[in-house]
């Protein structure tokens, strides 16, 4: 597989974990058709061995959707642009620090952000329970199992 199509491959991935943050948008299944796109054209073992473990992990993931919340962001009370920057933080996040940068970057861009509008800790925290308890279990497990797939995509591609 050439360079440019395991950039497109990737760009294809940060659409997705992009999609996770959008309601409507079927993140999990384009992050998932990415790594259906790479292990087809790839065809090594450890390509097939990321597609196979990719699609239990999402399998799961949407086994255990039914369990959570739904996802209510009308009723969290903070702006949709606090949202998209938790999840932007948790992307970022993620890489920098892995797997737990995720978990830390969703909730304290969350926190951050709700600080500054609200102008105390009290009541950011509160914010950020509220926010959590409408949108953020639900978007924080679909974006970490979407997250973890484009990690071990990153890693075979880099290491394997």
């Amino acid at each position: 597989m050439g360079v440019w199509q395991l950039i497109a491959v990737g760009l294809v991935m940060l659409l997705g974990l992009v999609g996770v943050l959008v309601p409507g948008v079927p993140g999990q299944a384009i992050v998932w058709a990415a790594v259906l796109w790479w292990a087809l054209t790839d065809r090594s073992p450890a390509a097939w061995g990321v597609l196979i473990g990719a699609t239990a992990l999402l399998l799961l993931n949407q086994a255990l959707k039914p369990l959570l919340r739904p996802r209510r962001p009308q009723e969290a009370g903070a702006p949709r642009k606090t949202l998209m920057l938790g999840g932007i933080a948790g992307i970022v996040g993620f890489f920098v620090v892995p797997v737990v940068g995720g978990i830390l970057g969703y909730i304290g861009a969350i926190y951050g952000a709700e600080r500054l509008r609200l102008g105390s800790g009290g009541a950011a925290r509160a914010s950020l329970r509220s926010v959590m308890r409408a949108t953020g279990y639900s978007v924080l497990v679909e974006l970490f199992a979407c997250l973890l797939v484009t990690g071990v995509w990153l890693g075979t591609v880099l290491w394997g």
